[in-house]
């Protein structure tokens, strides 16, 4: 390992990935039980060794055992043997835990307005109307300055809209009432998978993800995503809101000596599952451009058929592990990943694929040039860390000591749109009982005016006391105030807010 080459596997020469192109992105690919998940700590290992923060869901709960040296196991022994690696020496790496639900480490969050409607719809599962509204109602509160911070925001935000729907129309269009309700269903799916603990705030601040310990290794950022990934909606939309936060708030650096960052999506299969074509540019566009931030971008999926072309040709990094082939479907998948690779005339890469053992893989990563290089059959390297969980008193003992023990775990609720709308209501209740009571002491005012008129009729007095009294009464303080009261009241809260490339809201602009 030095600064430029992390090596990441070995046959009879070491492939190293080059540090400076670790930013062009990656693909680790290969059937369940392949070796996938050792691969995957192998590279988060490297990474960390040479300084550079890492992010990686756990999907299986087998990752927090990073967090604690390896052990000198027989097969572990027999690969360090047989590779011939020398002075190999296990060790830990910095690990800090993160979990949406905040069990299994620091809470993480964001808010409703940073998440934004184009993300919200896929989380929502709405079509192209609905997503308009939703869209709508989003504009609708950043034109006001209202903030949408957790559920109840939205669903606060969504009823104003539709009540008052047709004051709306000429500014913002149409609204229908049945895709606002379509909106609020789909909200109550949500907070069914406990997706609430997510929104709200603190939100996450993404620097807390790029952090390093004092001997210089990048911390390794593990989300437990255990229980999330029963969600697979709510799992996929959220690391994709990560890794558009990653983008809007990290500034432009080009090609640097070591990423600032390495982001590792797993099972990246979902993510790209019925997504609408909208998202999948806005995907593809930040995948492109992203690398540009000092981030890169490891897939990690059984197949590499699972992500599309124009997100899989910007992917140069690449580890095959092994694939099935029991059904003609499985035999054009793995024809499909041999066309991936470039070309190794002394090997039959469609026929290897399928003979690959367990923790063997095709290796090609990009050169100094960044060109693939010629494919290689190869044995990854064994981590330095601990195979499987820790014990969950030893996670919960590295939450407790963590810097950031206490940033996030007690939630927030400042003024948002909730209740801002619930004081708005509230206030026009009030005034519409002061307008009742005043339209009923009119009324009052007048039948004993009237009483009057009358009883000076039958005494003869002038009709100058009748006008007198009606100029008096008219210029009363009391009609006045019926007059203010019944004119409508307003107020401007705010300028509108900015948002991003994904929707997400950009902070501090």
């Amino acid at each position: 390992m030095t600064q430029h080459n992390l090596w990441i596997a070995k046959n009879e020469l070491e492939l190293h990935l080059r540090a400076e192109m670790a930013n062009r992105h990656g693909l680790i690919a290969g059937a369940t039980g392949t070796g996938k998940t050792v691969t995957l700590m192998v590279l988060a290992e490297a990474f960390s060794e040479i300084g550079v923060p890492v992010f990686l869901a756990d999907v299986k709960g087998d990752l927090s055992g990073m967090s604690e040296s390896g052990e000198a196991k027989p097969k572990i022994t027999e690969r360090i043997q047989s590779l011939g690696i020398e002075g190999f020496e296990f060790h830990s790496s910095p690990v800090r835990f993160w979990d949406v639900f905040g069990k299994q480490g620091h809470p993480v969050r964001a808010t409703v307005s940073e998440m934004g409607p184009l993300l919200l719809s896929r989380l929502l599962d709405l079509n192209d109307t609905q997503s308009a509204i939703l869209n709508m109602v989003f504009r609708i509160a950043d034109d006001n300055g209202m903030l949408l911070l957790d559920l109840k925001d939205l669903r606060a935000m969504l009823q104003y809209v539709g009540d008052n729907a047709s004051e709306f129309t000429t500014q913002y269009g149409n609204i229908s009432k049945a895709s606002i309700g379509a909106i609020q269903r789909g909200i109550l799916v949500l907070e069914e998978q406990n997706a609430e603990h997510f929104f709200g705030e603190p939100s996450l601040d993404i620097k807390d993800l790029m952090m390093t310990v004092q001997d210089g290794r990048g911390v390794v950022n593990i989300l437990a995503a255990n229980v999330l990934y029963q969600y697979p909606a709510l799992y996929s939309t959220f690391l994709l809101w990560m890794l558009s936060e990653l983008f809007e708030e990290l500034p432009e650096v080009g090609d640097l000596e070591k990423p600032k960052m390495i982001f590792f999506f797993d099972e990246a299969h979902l993510l790209f599952k019925d997504v609408p074509k909208i998202l999948l540019d806005k995907i593809e566009q930040v995948v492109r451009l992203i690398r540009s931030k000092g981030v890169g971008v490891y897939f990690i999926t059984q197949n590499p058929v699972d992500i599309p072309d124009t997100v899989l040709g910007q992917l140069g990094n690449r580890v095959q592990h092994a694939l099935r082939a029991f059904t003609p479907r499985d035999q054009k998948a793995v024809n499909a990943a041999a066309q991936t690779f470039r070309v190794n005339p002394d090997l039959d890469v469609e026929t290897a694929i399928l003979d690959l053992g367990v923790g063997e893989a095709l290796v090609s990563f990009l050169d100094e040039k960044g060109r693939p290089s010629v494919v290689q059959r190869a044995f990854i390297l064994p981590p330095k860390s601990m195979i499987g969980p820790a014990l969950p008193e030893k996670v919960q003992k590295l939450i407790e000591s963590s810097s950031l023990h206490g940033r996030y775990e007690d939630a927030l609720d400042r003024e948002s749109a909730y209740e801002i709308l619930i004081r708005r209501a509230q206030r026009l209740k009030e005034e519409e009982a002061q307008k009742e009571a005043l339209e009923l002491e009119l009324e009052e005012r007048k039948a004993a005016f009237d009483e009057e008129e009358r009883r000076s009729r039958t005494t003869r007095k002038t009709t100058r006391s009748q006008g007198t009294a009606r100029r008096r009464s008219s210029d009363t303080p009391m009609e006045k105030m019926a007059k203010s009261m019944m004119t409508s009241v307003g107020r401007s809260l705010g300028t509108q807010l900015a948002r991003g490339l994904l929707g997400s809201i950009l902070k501090g602009k």
